[in-house]
């Protein structure tokens, strides 16, 4: 009879034990668009647009009042009709219900009641996103929550029609992020803000970005806030000219700054001019 000393258990050479664990999979586009194209009439306003928008970055869509920016925009938060091509958003086509708490969206306008103060509006818009008495309790932390993330605490009981302009923006923004959304869409926030205001806006979005994991889609026609985010989208005449990081613009067209990126992209993308006809002699 044969005695045999149990030996190592056999180990797989493709993962051997002391090998690292397997990083994990990168998480899901937070937005992705195949193909995109809106048509409206006879106009074709985006054309054919590809981007990808990642989880806890802030994505810049500059291009001149005009472009597609906001277009762009409400296809996205699903309120643009004649959309054509493959719209993803948080896992879901645009426009799904299911999104509706997941998306924050803020307008060029502000979209308060002059009539009622910043924590009645902000209350008012709690109600509708969490109903019922029992959320009371989250509605009055989310309330308190979002006054304080747009630093308005000091004018929470003013009437929103008795503040500035920017503040009103930021009102407005504090909506948007009641329910802590996982994309937020802003669509020009910063506009008519003096510069220490735009300053602590985009403070905030980076906080958001990085401590929330919100993915940030912010509309713009100032190229120097287009280095304050982390990839920028390019439109010129419903189309993307670039989609990279702002150090990668500057590097590919030789450019100091991104306006002057931008620029050079532009003149990249038009069509030759033909050239003046030579004048016949008479």
């Amino acid at each position: 009879m044969m005695n045999y000393e149990p030996g190592p258990a056999p180990t797989d050479p493709t993962n051997p034990p002391d090998a690292p664990p397997p990083p994990a999979p990168a998480p899901p586009p937070a937005i992705e668009a195949r193909g995109l194209t809106v048509v409206r009439g006879t106009r074709t306003v985006l054309r054919a647009l590809d981007f990808t928008v990642r989880p806890g970055s802030i994505t810049g869509l500059l291009g001149p009042s005009g472009c597609g920016k906001t277009t762009l925009m409400r296809a996205v938060v699903g309120t643009q009709a004649k959309v054509t091509g493959t719209l993803d958003v948080l896992g879901h086509p645009a426009g799904d219900p299911a999104l509706r708490p997941r998306i924050g969206y803020v307008t060029q306008a502000p979209s308060v009641y002059t009539d009622l103060t910043v924590r009645q509006n902000l209350d008012y818009f709690a109600a509708v996103l969490h109903p019922g008495r029992a959320h009371r309790a989250a509605r009055r932390d989310a309330v308190t929550r979002a006054i304080g993330d747009v630093d308005l605490t000091s004018h929470a009981d003013a009437l929103a029609g008795a503040l500035s302009g920017g503040q009103r923006n930021r009102v407005s923004l504090a909506v948007a992020l009641l329910g802590t959304p996982e994309l937020l869409v802003l669509d020009e926030p910063t506009v008519g803000l003096d510069p220490v205001l735009r300053r602590d806006l985009w403070d905030l979005f980076h906080r958001l970005a990085a401590d929330r994991g919100t993915a940030l889609l912010i509309s713009s026609h100032v190229m120097d806030e287009a280095e304050r985010c982390h990839r920028l989208l390019l439109m010129r005449d419903g189309r993307i000219l670039a989609e990279d990081t702002p150090d990668a613009l500057r590097r590919r067209t030789g450019a100091k700054t991104v306006e002057d990126a931008f620029l050079h992209l532009v003149d990249e993308a038009a069509p030759p001019t033909p050239p003046l006809a030579q004048e016949t002699s008479r």
